[in-house]
């Protein structure tokens, strides 16, 4: 029997990561050779450093694996919508100390604002 995965934080993934973590969200389960060819070309990584970055999206628990033969397929396990609404917790935790009633000001503050227009 297998252990859940740990619970991720938005800090714990760095960006580089979260590149790739996006790409098995579009499309899982896939290669790290269909990874890299997903990726943006202007990354300009590495074989090597995209296969990296799926080992320690492994270790984090946030993608696990299935063998294929000679190759490993990858599946995201952290859900993208539980990412999403981690980071932006954190967000409103450091820039408004995690009041909502400080982030609703705000809100209303730049809504009235001024036009762009």
């Amino acid at each position: 029997m297998s252990t859940p995965p740990k619970r991720l934080t938005a800090k714990r993934i760095s960006q580089a990561e979260l590149d790739v973590l996006t790409v098995l969200w579009t499309q899982s389960p896939l290669a790290a050779s269909d990874v890299i060819a997903r990726l943006d070309p202007d990354k300009d990584w590495t074989d090597r450093t995209v296969k990296t970055l799926l080992a320690r999206l492994v270790e984090k628990g946030a993608v696990e694996t299935q063998p294929d033969g000679r190759r490993y397929l990858y599946t995201p396990i952290l859900d993208q919508a539980d990412y999403a609404g981690g980071a932006a917790t954190k967000l409103i935790n450091k820039l408004f100390g995690g009041r909502a009633s400080a982030l609703d000001g705000w809100r209303l503050d730049f809504l009235s604002g001024p036009s762009l227009a």
